[in-house]
């Protein structure tokens, strides 16, 4: 093993594992605004306590999702040196506007909303989560301008071997960037719409459970009430409407990741061909769509791969909108690959051990294949459970089944899923390069993965720092999985501790020292930001 390849399985699993809260933060965000919204404009206590239940949960996912993006920025300069030399030119400017701006505004009206919760008038109050929401998607901008950049450089020019920005707007309006950027915030709706399914499906579940809402001969639901535990009539109210709304968020998303999808794969077929080749197993050249191939994926002989079952016509219809133009190959571009950018890696020390070795132009078939499967399959999935879901509560409640609850819940986890299995595809299909050749312009622009590790550092470092992360990142997930389950135990409560009783301690309520987030009286106050939200 190499340090390359130790050095790529680091910004690997950092850079997925940070990527599966961004999603939730930005679509959570968003949804959460609109709640608090809707009590702004109507004053209903349901909008009330859905802005405080899913703001809780926003910001535990917030706070962790900081954490671990805070490591990404440090890994350009610790294990990829060469390559931050080669792209700091044009990636300053969207990352200083991405922390400068985006997220300096996204932190400070963060705060105020925390804090402002009874201080400031409504409408501020609610201004300021809008801000941050908006500031949050600005911020997603200029981050996916950069990697836009990496996979279809424009508004450079060659100086000196090193790329020199010389059109900040071209950068800004990629057409790559154009379409990566509509796909990721639909995917993250669909998360967060998935997100509102799986749990308020538990806690409608759990009041059937706990005989508190029935049905009656129909089917309809009978709305019973528990107010000393606070689960009243307003809160089936929270959850009937959560569900809905998450349903709602998630079909629509899934149609506006699909039309995003399409536009998007189109362009990769004209800036990176091989990428979607590979995405298909296609070695010859034609026009039909793999749904499902066998053999090994990892096989140098491309002819190992068989199609079992194919749509024909259909891989020119995603690559060029008709049945019948003949797609390019595998062979036929590693050929043109060939011929662009030679064979052998240039023999110069700046490759390691890796200088004069053979040039594979062809990326992991297993990665891409099942990778572009995976996330339109499981995008698909939490499309049509997020349209059972709403169908099922067209008279007021869930089913009993536990069975069907589970499935509700661990539903969640696919439109995460197909986040971040679209992610890896994006970025392993890119290999060999780590900055992809603009075949329409920009000449010269590109950089080969194995040019961009720090030279000084060795295969131990990178092995030490890798199982470090891993470690690190392993317990903050463990802690943000602890954190939201006893949140969403909790309920509404969890984040507005007074329903269950007074402030003083007296009648062992909430917000007094013997009330706990999981509704349990007699059990030590230990919310943090009880003083403030």
């Amino acid at each position: 093993m190499e340090a390359l390849d130790i050095a790529r399985w680091q910004f690997g699993i950092t850079t997925v594992y940070h990527f599966l809260m961004v999603p939730l933060t930005i679509g959570l965000g968003i949804v959460v605004a609109a709640m608090q919204t809707a009590w702004v404009r109507t004053g209903k206590e349901q909008y009330l306590r859905m802005t405080k239940f899913w703001g809780k949960l926003f910001l535990i996912n917030f706070i962790l999702g900081l954490a671990t993006g805070l490591v990404q920025e440090f890994q350009f300069g610790m294990a990829w040196s060469e390559y931050s030399r080669f792209v700091g030119d044009v990636f300053g400017a969207p990352l200083a506007l991405e922390s400068l701006l985006a997220f300096f505004t996204e932190s400070v009206f963060l705060g105020l909303w925390i804090f402002g919760w009874k201080r400031l008038p409504k409408k501020v109050h609610l201004a300021c989560l809008w801000i941050t929401t908006l500031a949050s998607m600005l911020s997603a901008y200029f981050i996916l301008a950069a990697n836009s950049w990496m996979q279809h450089p424009v508004g450079v020019e060659m100086v000196d071997g090193r790329p020199v920005m010389n059109d900040i707007w071209a950068v800004l309006t990629n057409n790559t960037l154009l379409v990566a950027f509509p796909h990721t915030i639909f995917g993250a709706f669909a998360v967060a719409g998935g997100f509102l399914i799986g749990i308020a499906w538990y806690h409608l579940w759990k009041r059937r459970r706990d005989g508190i809402d029935t049905v009656d001969a129909k089917g309809n639901v009978v709305v019973g009430e528990r107010v000393e535990i606070g689960r009243d009539k307003t809160d089936h109210a929270v959850w009937l409407r959560s569900l809905r709304i998450g349903a709602v968020v998630a079909m629509i998303s899934f149609a506006g990741v699909a039309v995003s999808g399409d536009l998007q794969g189109k362009l990769m077929f004209e800036q990176q061909p091989m990428k979607m080749a590979a995405a298909e197993a296609a070695c010859h050249d034609g026009t039909g769509f793999s749904v499902l191939s066998i053999g090994d994926p990892g096989a140098e002989n491309c002819e190992d791969v068989k199609t079992l079952v194919e749509i024909p016509g259909m891989l020119s219809f995603l690559a060029n909108g008709d049945f019948d133009t003949e797609i390019r190959g595998v062979n036929t571009l590693l050929e043109q690959y060939q011929d662009d950018y030679g064979t052998h890696l240039p023999a110069d020390e700046m490759y390691g051990v890796n200088s004069g070795a053979e040039i594979d132009y062809t990326p992991n078939f297993a990665v891409t294949y099942w990778g572009f499967r995976i996330m339109i399959g499981f995008g698909g999935i939490a499309a049509v459970a997020a349209a059972f879901a709403l169908w099922v509560v067209r008279k007021g409640t869930v089913p009993e089944s536990k069975w069907l609850m589970r499935l509700a819940v661990f539903g969640i986890l696919a439109p995460f899923g197909a986040n971040s299995a679209g992610w890896i595809f994006t970025e392993m299909g890119r290999q060999p390069f780590v900055v992809a050749p603009n075949p329409t312009g920009s000449d010269g622009v590109f950089m080969f993965t194995a040019a961009a590790v720090s030279p000084g550092v060795s295969l131990g470092e990178l092995l030490f720092s890798v199982i470090t992360f891993t470690v690190v990142y392993l317990a903050l997930l463990i802690v943000e999985v602890m954190l939201l389950f006893k949140f969403v135990r909790g309920g509404v409560p969890a984040a507005m501790p007074d329903l269950l009783g007074g402030d003083d301690g007296a009648t062992g309520g909430m917000n007094s020292p013997g009330g706990d987030p999981d509704g349990t009286p007699g059990k030590k106050q230990d919310d943090v930001l009880d003083f403030a939200y």
